[in-house]
Formats: structure tokens, sequence, C-alpha cells
């Protein structure tokens, strides 16, 4: 086993998320353990060289269980416990060495703290001197010729060498360790051969690279030059094998980039020299570098804005390095005194040991500060060192020992035979089930696999067997063809198919194939089987979906059957057990109230009984013993009170407890027997909380009576004991006073008679006491057992409940996911059924207008033929008109039109008679077609009315839109127009007060002064013009803009409860209603917190709006106020006040532009500079007219003096009389603004020139760059408003037939100019959309204003024309399809396939394919940059007429859809094209195109998705193509290729240069029977004609119909705006 660079930069640094060595880890997490105790180690984030990571732990690992397998690889390995301990007790040290801290003095010392724990712990591990290690961590020893000094080091030299010790002690311990191991695996047998394993790092760049990047990709530059021969080497034995003729491969080499690293003075070598120098700097190494490399080796270049970095173009991509800390890295010493301590040790045995081996012998390198590990666990005998080569060892660079140890390596891969394993990271992140893309890319573009894939792929691209071909192509012999010998066979069929014999190769074993013949072949089989399978795919599905069919009838009637008997049983027993209550209720409550009157009536009588002997007692004993009497009747009354109190107390709990118990014993029954019922575990549970509560409250009552009780037992026994001593002393006294008084002896007896029959009485209340106490117990003992099951129950119950709520839980996650899968289904299978009918629509509707344009040239065949033997006489078809109706809108023909179509045929009619069968047969199948389309119209929209209520419940989510500021915009641009008109009018008055009062000398047409003045008029009113256009012109950018910077609001869904409602009647158990309640509460809940966080969302949202409204209305308020300010200045100052608000209004939309683009700056600088362009031409254009109309006021000045004089010179010679009747001189007096109505008035008469001017002569491009967007659409909408406001119905169906025809018409003359039919098909869109907007219907009105609902049509309901302009703007969306196809076909090929756009890719061609290559490129001068351009060309114009952003998307989603089908398919059919550096090429091309949708925003229109196949054709072309693995990937990547496709791209794969190799075709066998299960298609071309269906979505216009001007370049001056 040999080391080869070995990363010790590890041990002291970590990047973050990464770890150091696992066998620390091991040690902290061991440290529990009684014979690491003295290791004296804790957790891992306690020391410094494990904690930088920032990940200790790593998930699914056990470092305590791996530190067990660890131990047990040692001993197995012949490293006894005594050596593993001191391994350890090393790895120990290094821990604790990197908790070792230092304190500065200055700048120049540090110092280690007193008694620093870690070092102490570090020496103690070590067995060295603390004194020692402390004073040379932060000293070193200087050597002169004649002295030695030692020198303080400052704190960031003692931290660098504090890790270079660790680093130099690992290292030690890493290499003994190493020993030790080949010791164990050697063997005594020579070996003549080995097995090893090589662990490379890969090509790295980071945004900041430095040494140890420097050292990685060096030696990634050489092994991958290895890697490249190999490759190489593979390819050409395949062809020897075979026999095959063969030509050299080229392929890149990248020994320019390892001579610049490695030659002489390269960088190594300088990096080195520089280390050697006294004052040796990074600064001076790099200028160094300069001044060698710089502007002589073109791998080497220098950044603009650096002077401290240099680029070294490498094999995968260009790398900047960093040149700060490369000398240091470089030379990474270890003081020789810290290795004297070190080896000073007495008590550590081991560590000598370690650096003893320092002396004898050393690895090949010793460091790299590289952030990989590259081991060679080979069996190849490490390289002798010679006697003096330690201390020379010890002394060498890290890059010469990097160099050294590189080219031992390839020296020893170059004497094997190696096989490589690429590894790809799916995602930086550690993330399953995430796949990168790009970053994939990158690491297989680093790791050299694509230059491999470029190598492999020159030569025949498709291989067969023998056998294989055979067994394939059988179905294509015959009988007679088929041979004993297979080989003999397979040749005589493809001379039969194959006539070109440079298509194939015959080898040994395999037939080799070129580009596209396999696919051929694959055709012709394919279309033998297709019939056969149809037939049998249409049986089977046909069963399956009855046999489904069936069985899904069958369950829906048992589950039906179930549900309602379960519902009936529930519904019958709920009624039983309300009777039964209702009953119980009723005789229990008779009982209480008897007994309770009972009870009353006893204790009244008894009362009433006692009362009455006490009187009696009383009148009888008042005079015998008055005194005496009152105080023992008092006492006596109260006890008997009481007595009798607790005996009916005592009889009314006896009796309670006797019922209570006997109906808790028949209610324990009844539960027995309803335990194992569910419901009453429900009933149960929903009723056991209360029962508990109110048992637990008789309790506490039941203890507070036993309490009461026992007071008042203790009351009477004092009161008695007061009692019998006060009658004591009464007795005594009376005893005394015997003598005295003889006569009351009876009542001494009396008294004694009494006293006996207390003391009677007081031992039955002891008796009845204790009687009561064991009662209170025993029910106390009954009531807490009762307690306590009633507890276990409860519990149980609770158990269950939890139990059943979770299953319920369950099953309703389970049915809503299983019914929003369905869901998700049925609605994208319901929208391909709409695409699918939506498009078999439009494709009728294509082929309607075709069969409607060859029925209009028969017309006009007829009418020649009918015409031709008359010459003199013109006739038109008399059925014309009448054949024209709403629907057909047939254009005609002008007799202009009609002259040269009749001079060219009429030397091929006169031949030619009449077919009027085919014209019958024409005019029958134009009918049926019309039917046809009319029922699929009907079809359609009634499939077109669920997504209209989406998309209206949608609709009413979004917020208004804002269109304040455009119809405030409306209204300035309206007054600047009015404005100039006001200056047009005064001009023209000063013109004619010019021509009528001047003298004819002077104002004579001729005269020179009236020439002049009339030129500089002209040129002021043409200069306003243009003013007035370009401000124009700016308002529409900036309302466009305002229009695509409003965000789109999220959609917001619900979840629906019919769902749910659904499932419950599914349910087959008992339990399950009750189950689909509890989930139906919930999940009420969980919608009622939905609603209440979007209410809050809404409320939230509303404030804003709120405030963008008031905000808007103060901004609207302070503009009227300029606007009135600006209208009381005179004429002249008028343009100037309004240029200057202008001027501010940018300034402010820059400020308000500013805060929007913030997060994005390069879109806001572009910005800003158009912004500042055009007000520095608005200021330069202001001084221009600043100093017109001064010289204007100066020549009128003049002008108007001479003027003077000449009516003075001419009131001199006329009469009073006459001057009465001369005309007083216009004055010009201020009009009023009408209140216009958003309606356009013509004459029936003045249609056609309407249609002419506004369609059939109007220039696209002068319109889109001088007017507003749709400027035509809404001239027209605003006469169809004015015929319908007049309720003239002849005039609308005129007017819209007319215009139809004419939009047909001028499509139909120029339509090839995609200017045209993108201006036509804005119009027509915008057309439709005003037709609904101002329909009246509501789904359409909710985005109006209050005026523009004002302006809704009155008297017709318009849907049936909707439908035709919409037919309308089909055929025009189709049209402009196919004029970008023409204009995009010639470039595809040739910009996305042939042209290099990265040079120097594609290599060397393969033999026979030079010629047609080269001629390609000799036709084609296209490039990617010429299809972009006409892309931004497209996009630019399409932008440019106001087209809806949805259509551009689904005109951009097309036209990307075109080109990928064409460079498939011209993929698939040219062999040449198939290699490696080809998918380089179109992968780049792709992302361009990616990059221009980006620019755009046209990201979410659904182009990209249509480059799938393209893309996934281009990766096919650069995977590895080998294994079972490859094949795996290739199968799960080309999701979008057909099966057919992905075959055939294989075959055709040939390699260009020496390197690659074919695939084979147990390969394509492979990947064939992997796709045997995917169904799709087996066409092998796309379908480049195949056109998406198209959509209109409904776009409302925000600009108000009355602020519409009418330009006079248009020549509508007969039209009047009401």
């Amino acid at each position: 086993m040999r080391t080869y660079l070995l990363e010790k930069s590890r041990v002291v640094f970590q990047a973050e998320e990464e770890r150091n060595y696992h066998i620390f880890y091991q040690l902290c997490a061991s440290a529990a353990l009684p014979e690491f105790k003295t290791l004296r180690l804790g957790n891992a984030n306690y020391f410094h060289y494990t904690k930088q990571g920032g990940s200790p732990v790593i998930d699914g690992i056990d470092d305590a269980k791996e530190m067990v397998h660890t131990r047990q690889a040692c001993t197995l390995l012949g490293i006894n416990d005594l050596y593993q301990m001191g391994i350890f007790r090393i790895l120990a040290g290094i821990l604790h060495l990197g908790n070792v801290g230092f304190t500065s003095r200055d700048a120049d010392s540090c110092t280690i703290p007193h008694k620093h724990e870690p070092l102490a712990i570090f020496c103690d591990l070590m067995g060295v001197e603390y004194q020692e290690m402390s004073h040379w961590l932060c000293h070193r020893k200087l050597a002169t010729a004649s002295e030695t000094y030692i020198k303080p080091i400052s704190k960031l030299q003692a931290i660098n060498a504090r890790d270079a010790l660790a680093k130099h002690i690992y290292a030690k311990l890493f290499n003994w360790i190493v020993d030790h191991v080949n010791k164990a695996l050697h063997s005594t047998i020579k070996q003549h051969s080995f097995i090893g394993v090589l662990d490379i790092y890969g090509f790295e760049t980071f945004e900041i690279n430095s040494f140890e990047q420097f050292c990685i990709n060096y030696a990634n530059e050489k092994l991958q030059q290895q890697f490249n021969m190999h490759v190489f080497k593979l390819e050409q034995e395949e062809y020897m094998k075979e026999q095959i003729p063969w030509t050299l491969i080229d392929f890149y080499d990248n020994q320019p980039c390892i001579n610049l690293i490695e030659a002489k003075l390269g960088i190594l070598d300088l990096l080195d020299e520089e280390c050697k120098m006294p004052k040796g700097s990074d600064d001076s190494w790099a200028q160094k570098l300069y001044n060698t490399h710089l502007k002589k080796c073109a791998l080497f270049e220098k950044p603009r804005m650096s002077n401290k970095a240099f680029i070294i173009q490498h094999f995968a991509d260009k790398v900047e390095y960093q040149c700060e800390g490369f000398l240091e890295k470089n030379k990474d010493t270890v003081y020789e005194e810290q290795i004297k301590v070190l080896k000073s040790s007495k008590k550590f045995k081991m560590l000598l040991e370690l650096f003893q081996d320092e002396e004898k012998a050393l690895s090949p390198t010793s460091a790299t500060p590289s952030g990989r590990t590259l081991l060679s666990r080979t069996a190849v005998k490490p390289a002798k060192a010679k006697p003096g080569q330690a201390s020379k060892e010890h002394k060498k660079t890290v890059g010469h020992q990097f160099r050294n140890s590189l080219h031992l390596l390839m020296e020893t891969l170059n004497a094997t035979t190696p096989h490589y394993v690429r590894c790809i990271k799916p995602n930086d992140f550690k993330f399953p089930f995430t796949f990168d893309e790009k970053r994939a890319v990158q690491q297989l573009r680093a790791c050299g696999v694509l230059e491999t894939i470029r190598i492999s792929a020159a030569g025949f691209p498709s291989r067969w067997t023998y056998q294989e071909f055979f067994s394939r192509y059988r179905v294509l012999m015959k009988q007679k063809d088929v041979l004993s010998d297979r080989k003999q066979t397979c040749k005589n069929l493809l001379e039969n198919l194959i006539l070109n014999k440079d298509k194939y190769q015959f080898g040994k074993t395999k037939i080799f194939f070129r580009a596209g013949q396999v696919a051929y072949l694959e055709k012709i089989r394919a279309d033998k089987l297709r019939v056969a399978c149809i037939r049998i795919q249409k049986t089977i599905r046909g069963w399956l979906m009855r046999k489904k069919y069936l069985r899904m009838r069958k369950a829906a009637i048992t589950i039906q059957r179930y549900v309602r008997g379960y519902q009936a049983r529930c519904y019958a027993k709920f009624l039983r057990r309300t009777r039964a209550a209702i009953i119980i209720q009723k005789f229990q409550r008779m009982y209480v109230v008897r007994k309770r009157y009972h009870l009353m009536r006893a204790a009244t009588i008894m009362l009433q009984s006692l009362l009455r002997g006490y009187i009696a007692r009383n009148k009888y004993q008042r005079m015998l013993r008055e005194h005496k009497a009152i105080i023992i009747q008092k006492h006596v009354r109260g006890w008997l009170a009481r007595v009798c109190y607790h005996r009916s107390l005592k009889a009314i709990v006896y009796l309670q407890c006797c019922y209570r118990r006997m109906m808790a014993k028949r209610e324990l029954k009844k539960l027995k027997i309803e335990a194992r019922s569910v419901e009453r575990y429900k009933k149960l549970n929903i009723g056991m909380e209360n029962k508990i509560m109110q048992l637990q409250r008789k309790v506490d009552e039941q203890n507070k009576d036993y309490k009461s009780l026992l007071e008042k037992l203790t009351n009477l026994e004092t009161t008695y004991n007061t009692e019998t001593e006060k009658l004591r002393s009464d007795v005594e006294r009376l005893r005394v006073s015997e003598e005295e008084a003889k006569n009351a002896t009876n009542r001494v007896n009396t008294l004694q008679e009494e006293i006996t029959r207390l003391r009677k009485e007081l031992h039955q209340t002891q008796s009845e006491k204790k009687t009561i106490e064991e009662w209170a117990d025993k029910y106390k003992q009954e009531t807490e057992q009762l307690v306590s099951e009633l507890k276990e129950q409860n519990t149980l119950l609770k158990k269950e409940k939890e139990e059943l709520n979770r299953l319920i839980h369950d099953q309703a996650k389970e049915m809503t996911e299983t019914m929003e899968k369905k869901l998700v289904e049925e609605t994208k299978q319901l929208e391909l059924d709409l695409n699918d009918e939506r498009l078999r629509y439009q494709n009728l509707l294509n082929e309607f207008s075709r069969l409607e344009e060859r029925y209009e040239d028969l017309k006009d065949e007829v009418n020649l033929m009918v015409s031709i033997p008359k010459p003199g006489h013109k006739r038109t078809d008399s059925t014309h008109s009448s054949n024209e109706s709403e629907y057909t809108f047939s254009s005609e023909i002008t007799e202009t039109e009609d002259l040269p179509l009749r001079m060219e045929q009429e030397p091929s009619e006169k031949k030619a008679p009449l077919d009027m069968s085919l014209f019958l047969k024409l005019q029958k199948r134009v009918t049926e077609l019309e039917q046809e389309k009319q029922s699929l119209q009907d079809e359609l929209d009634r499939k077109e009315e669920q997504a209209l209520r989406t998309k209206t419940r949608e609709e009413e989510e979004r917020p208004p839109m804002r269109g304040a500021e455009l119809e405030y915009e409306s209204l300035k641009r309206q007054e600047l127009e009015s404005e100039n008109k006001k200056l047009k009018n005064e001009l023209n008055e000063l013109q004619k007060a010019l021509l009528e009062k001047s003298s004819p000398e002077v104002t004579a047409p001729g005269a020179p002064a009236y020439r002049v003045l009339l030129e500089q008029l002209t040129s002021v009113s043409e200069e306003l013009e243009v003013r007035k256009e370009e401000v124009l012109i700016l308002r529409s950018q900036l309302v466009s803009q305002k229009e695509a910077i409003q965000p789109k609001e999220d959609k917001n869904t619900m979840t629906d409860s019919t769902i749910l409602l659904e499932d419950v009647q599914k349910m087959k158990d008992k339990g399950e209603i009750a189950q689909a309640y509890i989930g139906l509460k919930e999940t009420n809940r969980l919608l009622e917190s939905q609603l209440q966080s979007q209410k809050k969302s809404h409320d939230n949202e509303l404030e804003a709006l709120r405030g963008e409204i008031q905000s808007l209305k103060e901004e609207n308020n302070r503009q009227q106020q300029l606007l009135a300010q600006n209208l009381q200045l005179p004429p002249e100052a008028r343009i100037e006040a309004s240029l200057q608000h202008e001027i501010t209004r940018l300034t402010n939309e820059n400020l308000f532009y500013e805060e929007l683009y913030a997060d994005d700056p390069m879109k806001y600088q572009s910005y800003r500079i158009s912004l500042y362009k055009r007000m520095i031409d608005l200021m330069e254009q202001l001084e221009k007219q600043d100093k017109t109309v001064r010289k204007l006021k100066k020549q009128l000045k003049v002008f108007a003096k001479k003027i003077g004089e000449l009516e003075v010179g001419q009131m001199e010679n006329i009469s009073p009389g006459q001057i009465i009747d001369e005309p007083i001189r216009p004055v010009n007096i201020p009009r009023k603004e009408k209140d216009f109505q958003g309606m356009l008035e013509y004459k029936k008469d003045d249609e056609p020139k309407l249609v002419k001017y506004l369609i059939l002569d109007l220039k696209p491009r002068g319109v889109a760059v001088n007017l507003i967007p749709g400027l035509p659409a809404y001239i027209l909408f605003m006469c169809v408003r004015h015929a319908d406001y007049l309720n003239d119905d002849q005039k609308v169906r005129s007017l819209l037939t007319s215009t139809i025809n004419g939009i047909k018409k001028v499509l139909k003359k120029r339509g090839d100019d995609f200017e045209t039919v993108s201006f036509w098909l804005s119009n027509t869109c915008r057309f439709l959309h005003c037709l609904k907007q101002y329909s009246g219907e509501e789904g359409f009105m909710k985005h109006n204003t209050p005026r523009q609902n004002e302006h809704c049509l009155t008297n017709f309901d318009l849907a049936e024309y909707r439908q035709v302009l919409s037919d309308l703007a089909i055929q025009i969306y189709q049209q402009l399809i196919r004029v970008l196809e023409n204009i995009l076909q010639p470039m595809i090929v040739s910009g996305m396939l042939e042209h290099e756009t990265i040079q120097g890719v594609s290599g060397v061609k393969p033999p026979g394919l030079r010629k047609r290559t080269s001629s390609i490129a000799d036709e084609g001068t296209y490039t990617l940059d010429s299809i972009i351009r006409q892309l931004n060309t497209f996009h630019f114009v399409m932008c440019q007429h106001g087209m809806d952003p949805e259509l551009i998307k689904q005109v951009i989603k097309q036209t990307f859809y075109i080109t990928g089908a064409v460079t498939l398919n011209n993929l698939l059919l040219r062999k040449d094209m198939c290699s490696w550096s080809k998918g380089m090429q179109i992968r780049y091309n792709v992302s361009q195109l990616e990059e221009w949708l980006r620019d755009k925003n046209l990201m979410n229109s659904g182009a990209k998705e249509t480059l799938e196949p393209l893309i996934q054709a281009a990766q096919l072309l650069q995977v590895k193509k080998k294994t079972d693995e490859d094949a795996e990937a290739i199968c799960s990547m080309c999701n979008a290729l057909t099966t057919a496709q992905i075959v055939k791209v294989l075959n055709l794969y040939t390699p260009v240069n020496e390197f690659e190799e074919r695939v084979s075709i147990s390969f394509i066998r492979t990947i064939q029977m992997r796709l045997r299960d995917r169904k799709d298609s087996p066409q092998l071309l796309m379908d480049a004609k195949h056109i998406f269906p198209v959509t209109f979505p409904f776009n409302p216009s925000s600009l108000a119909l009355e602020t519409i001007q009418i330009p006079a370049s248009l020549g509508l001056a007969f039209i009047s705006r009401v």
C-alpha cells in the first residue's frame, strides 16, 4: 500500500458542512469507555479541530459503533492493543493541541497562559516537558554562520506553527500505520500482477481559488491526459478486432497546460524560486508570472481588475487563482525545535518510533493542501529512499513534493490497465430525489466525460451482430431469401434494401451502419407491424373498458345497497331509543314528585304532634318548674329537632342508595350487553366525562355532609357534657337543700329519671353514630371503587376514541388524496380533449378557408369563361351578391385585378369547357363543411363553457385594472392635441388674414415676403406635428411598460365539498359515517381557517389598493391643477409649459421605476439611459422651438407694421359706406371642448372609402410607429357603435361584412409580409375584444369603468359576428405561422446544426462526409445569431403592433416547436450530425435560445418545453453508452423521445475522433428491451407542420373611446366624432 497526496490540511481546517477525519469523532464518541479515561476527551464540539465544519454528526452513522469496527480492523491487521492505545493517544494529543491558545504581547511576540490546560494535557499524553513545549511554540531558532538566535514569533505565526506541528504528527502516524499494514499484508509468494484502487478528486473552481485548488487541478490535468489516451486506445482496438478500416481520430491534448504548470520556468518552478528568496512575496511572484507567461502562453491570462491573481485555461474551464498565501502554503515549515522536543519524550516509545522512521525512509510526499484525499491501495513496492534524502525531503516545498508524487502515480498508472468510474453528485445540498441538470453537466465537463464521449462518437454508430440483425428484420425477408448461413442472408437483404454500400460495413461478427440506415430499416419494419398492432389494441382496449365498466357498476350498486340499509337501521334504532327514554323520564319524574310529597306530609304531621305535645306539657308544668324547665325545654326541643332531622335524612339517603344501587345494577347489565357496540362506546364517550364530573360532585357533597354530621355529633357531645355537669351541680345543690325543702324530693326523683333517660338516649346516639360512620366508610369505599372503574373505562374509551379519530383522519386523507389525483387526471384529460377538439376545429377551419379560396378561383374561372365569347361585353355574376352571407364573406376581385389574370388564362381556357358538375359538387361540399363547422362550434362552445366559468371565477378575484393612469394619460394626450389644433387654427387664420387684407404688391403669391412667411409657418406647423407624434409614441411606450410591470395575483383554490359527499355515499362499514362526520368537521375548520386567512389577505390587498387609489386621486388632482394653470397661459407659452410638464412627469416616473427595478439594476440602468436620451431630445427640441418662436415673433411684428401701413393707406381711399360693408377681421374666440361619446359618424356612401383608407391602403409600418396600437380596430368599432346607436342593422351588417372582406383581401394580396399579417392579427383580436368588452354581457363588463359601461351596444347582439371574427383571427394566425415558418425554414438547419458557434469542438470529420458538409457550409451562411436576430425582429414587430401578450407567447411557442422539430428531423436523417461534438453544439444553441426567452420574459410561454425532444437528443449524444446503468439512465432521461428516435440516434452515432467509439449492438438491444413497454408513437420524424391550437383570451382595453383622435394622415376627414 502506498500513499499519494495525503490531505493534511483537513486535520486543522474543515470547510462548512464538512468533517475532519472520522477517527477523531469516533474517539470523542467513545470518550466514556474506561480505557479512554486517560485521554481526557469530551464532545466533538469542544475541540477546535472538529467543530469548524459545523456538522459533527452524520445522519444514520453511530460513531461509537464505528469505533468498535475500527478497533476490530486494527486487530485483524496485526496492530495489538498496546499500539492501538498509542495511536489513540497521539490522536487525542492532536485534538488537545488544537485547543492551545495564544495571547499577544505585542505585534511580534506572544505567550501561552500559565498552566494552560490543553497544552498540559498534550504534554502529559506525549510525555514531554510543559515548559519546553510552551517555549518553542512561541519562539523559533535562527542559525547563522557564527551564532544562533532565539526569536519570538507573532500570534499568527505561532498558530501556523501549531497547525503545522499537528499536521506533521498526523502524517507521521499515517505513514506508520501504512507501513504496519504493508507488513501484515506482505506475502512470501512473488507477485506478478496486482489490482489497485485509486480515489481521485475532481476539478475544482470556487469564487476564491488558492494553492489547494491549483494543486488539485494540476493533478486532474495529468489524469485527464492519461484518460483520453486510454479511451482512444479502446476505440482503436474495437476497429482492429472487427477488421473495419478506420482513420486517425483527433482529440484534445492538454499537454500545453501541463507544460505551463510543471515545465522549466513554469508556475511551480517560479513559485519554488520565489520561496527561496529572502524577501519573496506573493506580489513579486505574481509579477514574475506576468512577465514570463503573459501574452506568450495562450492558456495564461491576467484578470482586468486585479494584479494579485492569474487565470489558467484548464481542460474543463477557466479558473482564476488568487496569489495571496501561495508562498506560505508552499513552504509549510515545521520548526525543528518542536520536533526535537517530541523526540525527547521518554515515556512514550511509540512517538519515538514515528520520528525514527523519518530518518530511515519517507513516503513519496508528505503533504498537500488539497481539499480531497487521493489514495492508491496497490501492491506496488514503495520507492526506496537514498541515505541523505530525509533532510532534503523535509526541506522540499509542497509543490515540489506534489509534482514528484504525481509523476510516480502516472508511472504506476501507465504500467497498469486502468478502468474508470465517474461519480456525479446529483445536487450540492445532499437532498434525496433532487437532480440539478446544470450541476451534473458541469461535473461531466469537469471530469472530461464530454470530451471522452466526443472521442467515442466518430465512426459507425450502429452495430448489430448477424443473429440479432436476422431476428430483428426477419419480417422483411421472404421465405426463399432465408439461407442457412445467417451472414450471407444478412448481406443479401442489405444489398436489396440499401443500394449505397458505403452506408454499411461487414465485420467478423457485426454489421456496422452509418447514420440513418437503421432508422430506414425500422421504418419499413414498423409499417408492416402497425396494422396488426392497431387491430390488437382496438380489441383489447374495448374488452378492458367493458370489463372496467361492469365492475364499477356492480360495485356502485353494492355500495348503495349497504349504505341505504345501514342508514335505515340507524334511524329505526334512534326512534326506539328516543321513545324508551321518554317513558323512563315520565315514570322517574312521577316517582320523585310523589316521594317528595309524602315526605313533606309526614314531616308536617310529626312536627304538628311534637308541637302540640310541647304546648300541653308546658301548660301542665308551667306552675311547678317555670324557671328551670325553660332551660331544660330549650335543649330538649333542640335535641329532638336534630334527632328528627337526622332520622329523616338517614331514611332518605338509605332509600336513595337502595334505589340507585338497583338502577345501577340494571344499567350495568345493559352496559354489559351493549359494550360491544361501537355506537355505545361513542355515546359513553360523549357522556362519560359529564357522568364522572357528576359523580365527583356527589362524592364531594357526601364528604361535606359527613363532615357536617361529625361536627354536629361533637357539638352534641360537648353540650351533653356541659348539661350533665350543670345537672350534677343542681343535684348536689338539691341534696344540700333536701333538708331545707323536703317537698322537692319528688322533683329530684323526676330529674334523676330524666337523667337516666338522657343517658339512654346518649348511648343510643353513640351507637347510631358508629353505624353512620361504618356506613359512610363502606359507601366511601364503594364510591371510590366505582370511580376507579369508571376512570379505567374512560381511559379505554379515550384510547378507542383516539384510534377511531386517527383511522378517520387517515381514511379522509387517503380519500382526499385519491380524489385530488382523480380530479387532476380528469382535468388534464378534459384539457387534452379540449385542445384536440380545438385543433380539429381549427384544421377544419383551415380546410374551409382553402376550399373557399378554391371556390373563389373557380368562380373567377367561370366568369372568365363566360366573358370569353364576348370580349367587348363585361358582365358580373348576378348571384354574387345573393351568395354573400354573414358566414362566408367571399371577397371580390376588381377589374384591375382580374385583367392580368384574364390575359394569362385566355390561351389556356379557350379549349377548356365549363365543368358544371365539379362546380356543383364544390358548392355541396361547402355547405356540408358549413354544417360540420357549426356542429363543431356548438361542441366547442359547450366544452369551453366550463373553462369560461373557472376563468370568470378567477377574474372576479382579480383586482380591477389600474385604469386611472391610462385615462389620465389619454386625457393629457387629448389636451396636447387640442392645443396643437388651436395653434393650427390660429396659424391658418393668420394666413387667411394676410391673404385677404394685404395689398397685392406685398401679399401676392409670388411676393418674396409672402413666400418667406408662408414657408416659416408651414415649417412651424410641421414641427408641431412631429412633436405631437413623438409625445404620443413616448406615451404609448410608457403605457405598455406599465401594463407589463403590473404583477399577476396568485390564484387561490378551495377544495370542493362535493368530494366528501361522494365519499360518504361510498362507505361500507357502520362506523364510517360517524368518522366521515368528524372528518367533515375537521375539514370545515380547515376551510374556515383558510377562509379567514384569505379574508385577511384580501383585506390587506384592499387596504393597499385603497392607498394606491388615494395616491392616484391626489396625483390626478395635482395634474388637473397643472392643466388648469396651463390652459390659462397664452397660446405661445402653452407648448413650452406642456413640454416642461412632460419632463417633470418623466422625472417622477423615473423615480417610480427606480423603486420598481431596485432588485434588477440592469433593467433599471437600460430604462434610465433610454429615458435620459428622450429627455435630452425633448430639451433640445424645446430650445429649437424657442428659437423659431422668437424669429417668428420678430417677423410677425415686421409684417404687422407693414400690414398696418397698407391698411392706413387703403382707408384714406375708401368711402365710409364701403367701410361698413367691409368684413371685420376675425378674432380668436376660445371654444369649449365637446363631451364626445366615443362614436364615429359616416355616411353610407363613404363606406368603400373607409375600407379603402383604413384597411386596403393602410401601411402597417407607419401606423405602428406613429399611432396608437390597434387604432384601426378602435375606429371600426366606434363606427359600429354609431350604427348600433342609430339602430341601423343594415349598416352594421354591411360595415362588418366589408371589414372582414377587406381584411381577407389585404391578406390575400400581401399575405407573405410578416408585418402585414401581424398587424391585422393584432387589430382583428383588438376588434374582437372590443365587441366582447362593450357587448353588455356581465362576464365581459367586470373590468370596465362606469364610463366604458355606458358605451356598451344597446340594440344588436353581435355574438355570431364575434364567432366569425374569431374564425378570421384563427386563419390569420395560421397564415402568420406559415409566413414565419417560410422565413425561418432556411435558417434552422444551418444555424442550429451546421454552423459551429463554439469553434474547434467538432474536430475532424469522418471520411466520406467531408464533401457533403463543405458544400452545405458553402450554401448556407445562416448562423445562430441570424435566428436570434430574426426572432428579435418578430418579437419587436408584434410588440410594436400591440399584440396581446398571451398571443405573442403562443406564436413564440409555435416558432420554437418548428425550430426544434426541423432540427431534430435533420439530426435523425443525417449521420454526420450524430456525434458528441454536435450534441454539445446543440446544447449550447438551445441554451442561447433559452437565454433569449429569459431576456424577453417568455419563460412561462411553454416554448422551452417544445425544445425538450431536441435537448434530450443532444444529451443522448453526450452521455455514456456502455453499461446497463447507462441504459437505465438513458431510458429515464429520454422521456420526450420515442423509442424509434432513441434507437435511431444510437444507430446513427458516428465517432468523429479516434478516441470515440460506436454504440454496441448489445447496448441498443438493451435499450430496446427496456423501452418495449413504453407506449409511444412509432413515427420516427416529428410533424414539423403541426400547429398548436390557438386561443384568444379576453384582454379588455383601458383606453377610453371618447379620447381617441383620428390623425389627419389616415385621410378620414369624412368621419366626424360624435
